[in-house]
């Protein structure tokens, strides 16, 4: 069945009148177009999900959920590579409209997350709605019928009143431009494009980066590599993570009494609100957190001048913090070593440092992240007029409250511009703009209207979060993916995550300019006839 036949059958519109047949003009022809969605969410991640359940719970049923994987999950299907977990709480990264008592640890690994996914898939009755293989091309917005066009690489396109940008910032990937990339003859794997297949055991590793996946993957390969190199170009600040065993009684207490589970969500929620105050901030408890992180190095790494190479030079916050209590002790195993000399090509049978040493390797593991687009979009979008927004934001991505971008009417991003936590869960602000867009979108059907955001309260919304974005720790001076090259802030929230969430908590339409569809599809349909 197409996309066009599986459009066709979707309950129609609100509307008034002839409206509800009304094709869009074809070249003057006077043609039947299958009806348009409601709402076309682009992206199958926790995003895209959590958007489709408070849309249906709205009784929103009319729309589709495009994902260009064979199933949902997101970064959470990508990322399984050895070790692959979560760095916060897990009654933390999980919404408070989908709780779940069954967490096994503190912490939750990759297998478990993408479980809580798939389930939430189902227990919601989402599938019917997904479309899997639909890797979107482009988003156009037609001025004359007061839609949305979606294309896609091999699927007819779908017209929608509304589309929700549920991609997320952690979607693409792509090897690092390291000199003599295409010359080495051995394995490379990507982190978040895992080869399960390749066998590790007695093989020489080579690991290239440090950060949040590096130090999960690392303590895994030393278990049954032969050798492994890490290469660092700069130290993070590590802070102990604990992960306890869920007991059986405590998943059965807040499967009887879920408000108990509310309560130790909200514990989690105020405790890392606690964490803003040293790490968004400059403050005198950011120096409490650098203590814990060099008691944290001091306690298990014992000699002086690995401590001395794995300290950071810079303000506890300024980077993502790393949790981990296992990557100091695997760095100092027999067979690791950690090499902090930059890296100046890949050579045919491994990585080549500025020195002149080759470091000969059977696979090079590139824990390099991902390509988070704080310029550009991740597909072409064009709004109202033709623009482009990837031309808009070809110097830094700016929003309205990180969800709507004035010329682009109807179009709603999940983890926009500055809407990044340093301290807490991704989740909470992601809830957050979920249930903004989803009442923004409920508003519009209701009335049959048109939603853009005014351009000058735009333009003052960037211009206060710019302003405060300077006395973070983030814009302090270090360098991170947090930052253009440029040094512009595209990424970040400087606040409280109750700050983010209370600015979210009901839509203002006087920031606003309301316009009905009625008047403009009723205008095109005459135009043909």
């Amino acid at each position: 069945m197409s996309e066009t036949q599986l459009s066709s059958q979707q309950a129609p519109l609100p509307s008034h009148g002839s409206f509800q047949q009304a094709p869009l003009p074809s070249h003057g022809s006077f043609q039947q177009a299958p009806l348009p969605l409601d709402v076309a969410i682009i992206g199958g991640g926790f995003a895209g999900i959590g958007t489709a359940i408070r849309l249906k719970q709205k009784r929103i049923e009319n729309l589709a959920i495009f994902e260009r994987g064979s199933a949902p999950g997101g970064t959470w299907r990508d990322n399984t590579y050895p070790g692959a977990a979560c760095d916060i709480p897990s009654r933390l990264y999980s919404y408070s409209f989908a709780p779940n008592p069954d967490w096994s640890h503190t912490y939750s690994g990759s297998a478990e997350i993408l479980k809580y996914i798939e389930r939430m898939v189902d227990d919601f009755a989402l599938r019917p709605m997904l479309r899997f293989g639909h890797n979107v091309t482009g988003v156009h917005w037609d001025e004359a019928s007061s839609l949305w066009e979606v294309t896609f690489d091999d699927h007819p396109s779908v017209r929608a009143r509304s589309v929700v940008m549920a991609s997320g910032p952690l979607a693409n990937v792509s090897f690092p431009g390291i000199r003599g990339l295409d010359t080495y003859e051995g394995h490379k794997i990507h982190s978040a494009r895992w080869d399960h297949e390749f066998d590790f055991t007695g093989k020489k590793v080579a690991v290239i980066g440090t950060g949040a996946s590096g130090v999960q993957i690392v303590p895994e390969l030393v278990k049954v590599a032969q050798s492994v190199k890490v290469f660092q170009r700069t130290p993070g600040w590590a802070l102990p993570r604990t992960n306890l065993t869920t007991r059986r009684t405590t998943k059965d207490l807040y499967r009887k009494f879920p408000a108990a589970q509310s309560i130790a969500r909200k514990a989690w929620f105020w405790g890392h609100e606690s964490v803003a105050l040293g790490v968004v901030w400059n403050s005198p408890l950011t120096r409490v957190v650098e203590a814990v992180g060099k008691l944290h190095l001091r306690r298990q790494v014992r000699d002086p001048w690995l401590r001395r190479q794995l300290t950071p030079d810079f303000r506890a916050g300024c980077k993502r913090l790393l949790m981990t209590s296992e990557f100091y002790p695997a760095l100092q195993r027999d067979n690791c070593t950690l090499v902090t000399w930059p890296i100046a090509r890949l050579a045919p049978k491994g990585i080549r440092t500025v020195e002149g040493i080759e470091h000969q390797a059977d696979v090079i593991v590139f824990a390099t992240g991902f390509d988070v687009s704080k310029t550009g979009t991740p597909v072409p979008i064009t709004g109202r007029d033709g623009r482009v927004l990837a031309d808009e934001w070809s110097s830094g991505a700016k929003a309205y409250k990180s969800i709507s971008v004035a010329g682009y009417p109807n179009m709603y991003f999940t983890f926009g511009p500055n809407s990044g936590p340093g301290h807490s869960s991704a989740l909470v602000y992601m809830e957050a703009q979920i249930d903004y867009l989803v009442d923004a979108i409920s508003h519009a059907i209701a009335r049959n209207s048109v939603l853009e955001v005014r351009a000058d309260k735009q333009s003052e919304y960037n211009t206060d979060l710019q302003r405060r974005l300077q006395r973070t720790t983030w814009n302090s001076g270090c360098s991170s993916w947090y930052l253009t090259e440029d040094g512009f802030n595209a990424t970040m929230f400087p606040g409280f995550a109750s700050q983010y969430v209370g600015q979210l908590k009901s839509v203002n339409y006087d920031d606003y300019t309301v316009t009905e569809y009625r008047a403009r599809v009723t205008a095109a349909r005459a135009a043909t006839v």
